[in-house]
């Protein structure tokens, strides 16, 4: 008696990466293409209309990014397997996307050698990740195999993207190149807002141009994420001027005013695994005017800030243009006030 066919729909902004997927799926006569589609909304509409056994699903896709599209597709499909392809290995992402119901996870590079495999644990319900993988944290050792058994579930959240055990960060970066600061930070807001997270960004106006050259460059839709309310751009000077009294910070003022501006973010975000992500170089402004006091204060402020809302949030120092070496001492205790250091002079 012949197989049921497994009727797969394709979804991928490249017609190269579309054929190339196509091609090694008809290896296996039983594994059916019923259906393409080139960004999100347009998978959820066809997973609607077709309901496919499974569907490969890359992330950065248009209209509607493959984590949100996968959340809708399975409320409308709530039977399909969700296969993501992606040559993106952020923790931060690959994380994401376990967590929208996918037990599967192939890197685009290595799909001609993990993606059948990968299919038949997704149709098993099992767990299957690219060996390229192996370092991402997100995993526990045991299930870090090409063919660990189950999928997990995930923990509950509550609050502002809280999940039970989940960590917050407060990362600080030390920049002696400009172009490195504006590169790291938007390479790191992208993954943001590809996770479906919003972001507040708290910058120099040159800075803030650069950082949305660079998003656009990455394909992302930063009008559409503008109207949507994920991504907030102030000025750094503007910010700082409103919470200072001849060059005290008042901290009362500044947990108030970010307090306020976190949770207008936090409407934005949809999912109970989204999350708030804060990108600020403020006290760098106030490092490069010798203001190293309130700077520190700043940097305890936003400890405070990310315990009570349950948002990461990343401090940036350029410096390029800072009256002079920073000291040893002054550098160990904007350390200490960080949970991880990304980048040092």
């Amino acid at each position: 008696m012949a197989r049921t066919p497994v009727r797969i729909l394709i979804v991928d902004d490249h017609d190269k990466w579309r054929h190339s997927l196509g091609g090694i799926l008809r290896q296996e006569p039983e594994l059916q293409i019923t259906g393409e589609a080139s960004d999100g909304a347009a998978a959820v509409e066809q997973a609607r209309k077709l309901q496919p056994d499974l569907i490969c699903l890359d992330i950065g896709l248009p209209r509607l990014n493959g984590l949100e599209a996968a959340r809708e597709i399975l409320k409308h499909s709530p039977k399909s397997k969700i296969v993501f392809v992606s040559e993106n290995s952020s923790s931060e992402i690959v994380e994401a996307a376990m967590r929208t119901g996918a037990s599967v996870y192939v890197i685009k590079s290595c799909a001609a050698n993990d993606l059948l495999p990968a299919v038949r644990a997704a149709l098993k319900d099992e767990r299957f990740v690219s060996a390229a993988l192996a370092g991402v944290s997100v995993f526990n050792n045991d299930e870090m195999s090409s063919t660990a058994a189950g999928p997990s579930e995930p923990a509950g959240a509550k609050g502002i993207g809280h999940r039970e055990h989940d960590v917050h960060h407060h990362v600080v970066g030390f920049y002696s190149d400009d172009r490195r600061f504006v590169d790291d930070m938007g390479g790191s807001i992208g993954t943001a807002l590809n996770t479906g997270n919003a972001v507040i960004v708290v910058a120099t106006p040159a800075h803030r141009s650069g950082l949305l050259s660079g998003l656009r460059a990455q394909g992302i839709d930063v009008d559409l994420i503008m109207k949507q309310g994920r991504y907030i751009a102030i000025d750094a000077a503007n910010a700082l001027s409103g919470l200072m009294d001849d060059g005290a910070l008042d901290s009362i003022r500044f947990l108030k005013s970010f307090g306020e501006l976190i949770l207008t973010a936090a409407q934005s975000v949809k999912g109970d695994y989204a999350r708030v992500n804060v990108y600020g170089e403020g006290v760098n402004l106030l490092w490069t005017q010798g203001n190293v006091e309130a700077a520190i204060q700043i940097e305890k402020l936003c400890q405070q800030l990310v315990d009570f809302y349950n948002v990461d949030i990343w401090c940036g120092y350029s410096l390029t243009g800072a009256p002079g070496p920073m000291a040893t001492h002054i550098l160990k205790q904007i350390c200490a006030e960080h949970s991880e250091v990304c980048s040092q002079p």
